[in-house]
């Protein structure tokens, strides 16, 4: 894996953990932070030695404040609007999204990514937490998106949060904007956080089901995985009419004769309650 200047990277039995490292910006994504992601998800496709990505922020401040607004921002000086701006065209109808950088799914990796949520979470980092799989968040964890208290209308942001929260509380995140953050336990009550551990035990839970994902036949995971995702997206009979061919693709005789191995063993793996 190459080397980065704003993300940290660690790989081990399976599993990589990448972690947004500008902790004295809350982590905030600049241009070359969008590059490195973009370059990362695309790269972890071919890098049949990762099942799993496990998603966080450095220090326990924040897991992403979104756009870095001191590089995107700097050009709005005295009502000029310069068309080297990041993020943008010379014109609105030449807008390069930044999530079509630094979401997984968005860089075409259908491979599972949790997020570890160590603190707050505003604003763009809404593309990332749309794309993920699941978040597991610190018990000190805060998500809010501050655009409209900046003048700018939230778009991309809540339309991704539409598909992990209810509309009237994405709706309520988005107008409010800096007034209120919702809490790492309303998350959990709403859906968004599937689980809420203490701070110290944050790397330990997300490991801990990354590994478990990472033990399974590949295959099998990412086609779940993809048929999951289609449901969502798609009314549900048409969902149904195609989950013959992610069965058809996402099982072969190496990934059942795995999975009968594991059924047939003796000794069980240990679950646990959540």
């Amino acid at each position: 894996m190459a080397q980065f200047e704003t993300l940290l990277y660690e790989e081990e039995e399976g599993v990589a953990r990448v972690t947004l490292n500008r902790p004295e910006v809350h982590n905030a994504f600049n241009m070359q932070m969008q590059r490195e992601l973009h370059d990362l998800w695309r790269g972890l496709r071919h890098n049949d030695d990762v099942r799993v990505v496990v998603l966080t922020g450095a220090g326990d401040r924040a897991f992403c404040s979104g756009i870095d607004r001191t590089e995107t921002m700097s050009h709005y000086v005295s009502g000029e609007q310069r068309a080297t701006r990041v993020g943008s065209g010379s014109t609105p109808f030449h807008f390069d999204d930044p999530g079509e950088n630094i979401g997984p799914k968005s860089c075409d990796l259908w491979k599972p990514v949790i997020a570890a949520v160590n603190g707050m979470a505003c604003g763009g980092a809404f593309y990332m937490l749309g794309e993920v799989e699941f978040i597991i968040a610190a018990e000190s964890a805060t998500f809010f998106d501050p655009h409209v208290t900046y003048g700018m209308t939230a778009a991309f942001e809540p339309i991704h949060m539409l598909q992990k929260m209810p509309f009237h509380e994405v709706m309520r995140m988005s107008l409010l904007g800096n007034d209120e953050r919702l809490s790492a336990k309303r998350a959990h009550e709403i859906g968004l956080v599937s689980e809420v551990v203490p701070r110290e035990k944050l790397r330990e839970a997300t490991d801990w089901v990354a590994r478990s994902i990472a033990s399974r036949p590949p295959l099998a995971v990412q086609g779940t995985l993809r048929a999951i995702w289609a449901g969502r997206e798609l009314t549900r009979s048409q969902a149904l009419s195609i989950a013959y061919a992610y069965v058809g693709l996402g099982t072969n005789a190496a990934s059942l004769q795995e999975g009968q191995k594991s059924f047939a063993a003796k000794k069980r793996a240990e679950w646990k309650l959540r």
